[in-house]
């Protein structure tokens, strides 16, 4: 079989379309991991067109992949995703070295130009390059109908269209059967899922059925919008024990000048009332959000409100950037990118740095804790693991160093439960408790 090398740039999202690629045309090619040395036949990026970084980055890859084209270390090089799918012509012209342009809004033309045929009745099936880790994404939902002024993905990933729930539980099955024991939920906005399918939010719904799948211990969610926030996932999280009590509901703001400029349909009142019933509601959950720093109309005033803000909520987990003109948008075409560079990224490191005095604090108070934690992978004898409060990829993890005899490596896809002893700003360390130690 052809050597088929994908290599996926971006978000969670993107690495679930390339799973669901693979699967599609795995019987006609030795599907290659990203690091392999190997010369491949094919080479596919899978590109990411968010923000300006993301898109240096894409063009960089591609680049260096055309010239391992020139070099006669590959036969074919395609290009699909977020990256394509907005600048189709522009790319053409730059990169003519590459042999097909595919966007980010459909696989089966993708599938076809590797010379195999799109099975609509496998399309919820998943191949993974690498051995399966114990968690995996999975996407409910594909575009967005919110109209924030500063964001592309509606452009490129067009209007909302949520999976079947059907689809969606055939396909954790599929990755319990493989070794899967946690679920993170994903979509543009998570909270509008069902409503073009069922006319009605049905993630709570959703989450019920997911958590019905023989081997599925953990689900989390990620990407909530906060207008309209469908509290009965509030009830299910509170209610089953197999919803992490953990969300990531990007904010962007608090500020009502910032809030008004971006779109989002919600103002600064709303967004602390919400915060607060999540904390009431679900007792002891997890927060994790994400701030924009540097958006038109975020002055002295909004920004130390932003500070404020974040001092009061207290989020246990939170990223952030600077904001950056997206062209297409309406922000682009309508406001005037006034806050400077230089104040945009003095603001984004003042924001962090405050971010990490609270999540040391929050790491601190953890200490002496017995958890549950799930084994991602083990490393010189080092257990690397997360427990309910971690999303993987983006949060810290939980180092439990185990007794030189011990086979580290066994403990991988396993729950065990652990006892904090040290924090740091993101990471913690653990030593196993009396059980585990007896087992070893």
């Amino acid at each position: 079989m052809l050597p088929l090398r994908v290599i996926t740039l971006g978000c969670s999202k993107n690495s679930v379309d390339t799973e669901h690629l693979l699967f599609q045309v795995k019987p006609s090619y030795e599907i290659l991991p990203e690091d392999d040395p190997r010369d491949a036949h094919t080479v596919i990026v899978n590109t990411c067109g968010f923000i300006g970084d993301a898109k240096e980055e894409s063009i960089n890859v591609i680049l260096e992949q055309a010239q391992l084209k020139a070099d006669g270390r590959i036969r074919r090089l395609l290009v699909m995703g977020c990256l394509s799918q907005r600048y189709p012509s522009e790319l053409r012209k730059l990169i003519p070295e590459v042999d097909g342009w595919f966007g980010a809004r459909d696989l089966a033309p993708v599938v076809r130009a590797l010379g195999c045929e799109p099975d609509k009745a496998s399309a919820y099936m998943r191949t993974s390059a690498t051995k399966r880790l114990p968690y995996a994404f999975l996407k409910i939902s594909e575009g967005c109908d919110r109209r924030c002024s500063y964001c592309a993905i509606p452009l490129i990933r067009g209007r909302h269209r949520s999976v079947p729930m059907a689809t969606l539980v055939k396909e954790a099955e599929q990755l319990a059967a493989e070794g899967v024991r946690e679920l993170v939920v994903i979509a543009q906005d998570s909270t509008w899922y069902g409503l073009d399918l069922y006319k009605r939010r049905a993630l709570a719904e959703l989450l019920h059925k997911l958590s019905e799948v023989p081997g599925i211990e953990w689900i989390r969610i990620h990407y909530s919008y906060p207008d309209s926030f469908p509290e009965d996932v509030l009830d299910e999280m509170a209610s089953n024990p197999k919803i992490c009590r953990y969300l990531d509901i990007p904010l962007q703001h608090v500020a009502d000048p910032v809030l008004s400029a971006m779109h989002r349909s919600v103002d600064g009142a709303r967004t602390r009332a919400l915060v607060r019933k999540m904390r009431e509601k679900v007792p002891g959950v997890v927060l994790r959000t994400t701030m924009m720093v540097g958006h038109p109309g975020e002055g002295r005033k909004e920004f130390n409100e932003l500070l404020r803000f974040l001092g009061e909520a207290r989020f246990e987990r939170l990223g952030a950037f600077a904001y950056s003109e997206e062209e297409g948008t309406w922000g682009a075409q309508n406001l005037r990118d006034s806050v400077t560079r230089r104040t945009k990224l003095g603001r984004l490191q003042r924001l962090m740095q405050h971010q990490r005095e609270i999540s040391l604090a929050f790491n601190q108070s953890r200490v002496g804790s017995t958890v549950r934690v799930l084994v991602d992978d083990a490393v010189d004898g080092t257990l690397v693991c997360r427990s309910e409060y971690e999303s993987p990829e983006v949060d810290g993890e939980i180092l439990v160093k185990l007794p030189p005899k011990a086979d580290a490596s066994a403990y991988i896809g396993k729950f065990i439960d652990v006892k904090i002893t040290a924090a740091y700003e993101y990471d913690l360390e653990a030593v196993p408790c009396g059980k585990i130690i007896e087992a070893i």
